[in-house]
């Protein structure tokens, strides 16, 4: 099973990790396993944006994918300027090398489909990590050949309205994730449990959710 976005691996049989181009690189910590890496600048480090060290590792890893990149509320009530550059930056070096990249919105996912939209085709597909709108941004989605993680909140009883939208994503467009990290590693649900649940939640086998979640894995980092 694969852990469609994190940052340190767990418990799945095959990660894709989002890492930082930086000495403390967790891509320097994992030895073997079943990895995709995917390197970028995070909103919230948007100022510290480097625009050849990502062309750089790109280059030196023809198999590496551009991530986590995006927008973010969270911490201001506007996106800065700064962070806007950073992202479309971002988004031209990803159409360059024609790589996959992993999308970050939180409290901004409108802009963040806009933002991307005009790059439909250039990059070959993007994973909307952690998204919460409702259904009505499927088709924008489905039209830049996006795919959607569905994380551990869907083990939450109190998310009703995300269990919502778990059960009404499109299959071609299903991934699951954990978020998982080195500060919260210990808390983390296992890949397996955000598995379960879905599966139970969209009335279908395990074993037929399974085989959907990993073709479409395999869709989204397939070299165009």
């Amino acid at each position: 099973m694969t852990d469609s976005h994190c940052h340190e691996p767990g418990d799945a049989e095959r990660h894709f990790i989002c890492d930082p181009c930086d000495s403390e690189s967790v891509a320097r910590r994992v030895n073997g396993g079943a990895v995709k890496f995917f390197h970028g600048t995070h909103p919230w480090d948007a100022d510290k944006f480097d625009a050849a060290a990502l062309r750089r590792i790109l280059a030196e890893n023809p198999d590496a994918g551009v991530g986590e990149i995006g927008l973010d509320r969270l911490k201001e009530k506007d996106v800065s300027p700064t962070m806007r550059d950073a992202f479309i930056a971002q988004l031209e070096i990803a159409a360059e090398f024609s790589r996959p990249v992993v999308l970050h919105g939180a409290k901004c996912w409108g802009e963040v489909v806009k933002t991307v939209r005009p790059f439909a085709g250039r990059i070959p597909a993007f994973l909307f990590h952690g998204f919460s709108r409702s259904d009505g941004l499927m088709s924008d989605l489905t039209a830049v050949n996006g795919f959607v993680t569905i994380c551990p909140a869907i083990l939450n009883d109190h998310a009703v309205n995300y269990r919502r939208l778990a059960a009404k994503i499109p299959n071609n467009m299903l991934l699951i994730e954990t978020d998982r990290t080195r500060d919260n590693a210990a808390v983390t649900p296992s890949i397996h449990a955000v598995a379960e649940r879905l599966a139970k939640i969209r009335g279908i086998s395990l074993e037929k959710l399974t085989a959907v979640l990993e073709r479409n894995a395999d869709r989204f980092i397939a070299v165009p």
